[in-house]
């Protein structure tokens, strides 16, 4: 990952708000110009007094002084039209990148959150925008004003003595250059801590996440060691990205010595000479200020752009990794009719060594009720994720309706399609939200409806706010039924022609089972209903059951029928039902 290709993510959003971004440059230019225009105004007014020490003319110095306020005043001007405009810009230019990197995020494939920490995530996009704040201000406010004085300087120093201005450039580039290549030598440990500090980042959400498991587990100190573990290297990186960091200040302060008195020298050398007037020397030392000034901050001006540049990779890498599942070219929007599902000869792995699913067939009718039973590992609920198109077939096909999915959008797939999981998660928002969720422009009266059908409406209107009151991050506010029911009621509002319940009553005791079962029976009325099933008041309200081993339909049939031939059905029923009792 280069430079150049964080500079390539970041270019869309600076053309976007290229007028404003020119001018807040430009003002930053006009303001170091003023400021680099002062030495020439002290080396005439040092010159009209040297000049007429016996007669001075006020009016002279009057208007040299006149002229060095004016001056001034444009460099206040235009400093204040960078600050100002820039101020302006990069908050809209920041959110706008916040904006995208979610959408490019929440495009890719559930696989890729499978795989990713949250807490990392987050850290990578506030990055990403953080950077770009970083990258602007020191350009604008420390490279390109450098550069300029470079210019000025040389050309300015070249008027009155070729030799100055070239000995003048020559120690400034060879500034430049150590600051360059040091500084990229050091970019590789820069990656390295930036890289730790996301993965301490992940680390601290990990554990934050999972502090009920740290409480039952007594993993206090477990967790602490291992999180000084992961922080300690952290340190050890930053101690020594740091301590470069100072290395380099001190050698650049060395040279930036080397340079003053080298310059002043030869300044002093030729004046005595009578080649240059006391004005040049001012205007030698002037501008030796201004250099050294802007050298002195170079190397910490190249240590926050490489580092800055090193903290936006990791989200540009994220950028440019394509998403796992794609909209193909020109797909349409899914149109259901009837509500047919169809698996043909479906394959899936989710890596080379693990088979899931081995040319699958399954055909659920339009408004028939299928349950999918079979062991833990079968691969019940990644013929959900397939059907949801959370991953893409390695064989075989699916259809609805006569469409193919992988043909359709995803959006509009997903919007026909209501799921209640085992483990329902919901927004730490207020329950009204969250059922709301479902279907985002229902009304509250709709919303009540839905969650007194899914037999929630009681507990909630106990809560401390009623239907406003936070759930907490995942709904830990709330027991595991209710947070299921609150899901049915989300699934029921949402009133999609398909229905995938994943062991939708596994958290209900008893008495909420009852009346859950029968939300369910008005919720599954017309509609195309998978589930998956092991609790008997859920199977035997099927239509058909599906016995799924191995990533195969090897029977299937009625609760009755698949009861009376021996087999995994049976097998599997006889051990819910009390087998393991003597």
């Amino acid at each position: 990952m280069s430079v150049s290709a964080v500079l390539k993510a970041y270019w869309p959003y600076v053309k976007s708000q290229k007028g404003w971004v020119f001018l807040s440059y430009f003002g930053a230019c006009v303001g170091v110009l003023a400021g680099v225009y002062g030495p020439w105004l002290y080396k005439a007014l040092v010159d009209s007094i040297t000049n007429n020490l016996n007669d001075p003319s006020k009016a002279d110095l009057l208007r040299i002084l006149l002229t060095i306020l004016i001056v001034n005043l444009i460099g206040w001007l235009g400093y204040r039209i960078g600050g100002f405009v820039s101020s302006y810009v990069q908050p809209i230019i920041m959110a706008e990148m916040d904006r995208k990197n979610l959408d490019n995020l929440l495009g890719h494939s559930y696989q890729f959150f499978t795989n990713s920490f949250a807490g990392s995530l987050l850290r990578k996009i506030q990055r990403f925008s953080r950077s770009f704040e970083r990258i602007m201000d020191e350009t604008e406010w420390n490279l390109f004003p450098l550069f300029i004085t470079i210019a000025v300087a040389f050309g300015g120093l070249y008027l009155r003595n070729a030799i100055l201005a070239w000995s003048t450039l020559g120690f400034v580039c060879v500034v430049i250059l150590v600051n360059v290549l040091f500084s990229k030598w050091k970019l590789k440990y820069d990656l390295q801590r930036a890289e730790k500090d996301t993965e301490v980042s992940g680390a601290l959400a990990d554990v934050i996440g999972n502090s009920v498991n740290v409480k039952l587990f007594s993993g206090y100190a477990f967790e602490k060691n291992k999180f000084f573990s992961v922080t300690e290297e952290l340190r050890k990186l930053q101690n020594l990205t740091w301590y470069l960091g100072e290395a380099n200040f001190a050698l650049q302060a060395l040279l930036g010595c080397f340079l003053e008195f080298g310059m002043m020298y030869l300044a002093v050398s030729y004046w005595q000479k009578g080649l240059i007037s006391v004005g040049d020397v001012i205007l030698v030392q002037g501008y030796l200020i201004a250099l050294i000034g802007r050298l002195w901050n170079v190397g910490r001006v190249m240590r926050n752009l490489y580092e800055a540049f090193s903290d936006a990779q990791e989200m540009v890498e994220i950028l440019d990794t394509p998403h796992g599942v794609k909209d193909a070219k020109g797909a349409k929007q899914l149109k259901i009719t009837q509500g047919k599902i169809e698996f043909v000869k479906a394959s899936f792995n989710y890596n080379q060594t693990r088979e899931v699913l081995k040319d699958f067939e399954l055909s659920v009718e339009p408004g028939e009720r299928v349950a999918l039973v079979g062991p833990s590992g079968a691969g019940k609920s990644t013929i959900v994720k397939l059907l949801l198109r959370f991953y893409d077939l390695d064989g075989g096909k699916i259809f609805i309706d006569g469409q193919d999915v992988k043909k359709v959008t995803q959006i509009s797939l997903r919007d026909q399609i209501a799921l209640v999981p085992q483990d329902p998660f919901l927004f730490h928002r207020s329950v009204r939200d969250n059922i709301r969720y479902g279907r985002r422009d229902a009304s509250d009266q709709e919303v009540e409806e839905a969650a007194k059908l899914a037999h929630c409406h009681e507990f909630i209107e106990k809560l401390p706010n009623g239907y406003e009151t936070f759930v907490g991050e995942r709904g830990i506010k709330l027991s595991g039924g209710e947070r299921q029911r609150v899901a049915i009621a989300r699934a029921i509002l949402a009133n999609a022609p398909i229905l995938v319940l994943d062991e939708a009553t596994s958290s209900l005791d008893s008495e909420s089972e009852a009346m859950i079962q029968d939300a369910l029976r008005n919720l599954m009325k017309n509609k195309t209903v998978l589930v998956i099933a092991h609790r008997l008041s859920t199977i035997m309200q099927m239509d058909r059951i599906v016995v799924v081993e191995d990533g195969r339909a090897v029977d299937q049939g009625s609760h009755q029928q698949l009861l009376a031939r021996e087999g995994l059905y049976q097998k599997l029923w006889t051990i819910q039902a009390g087998g393991f009792i003597s």
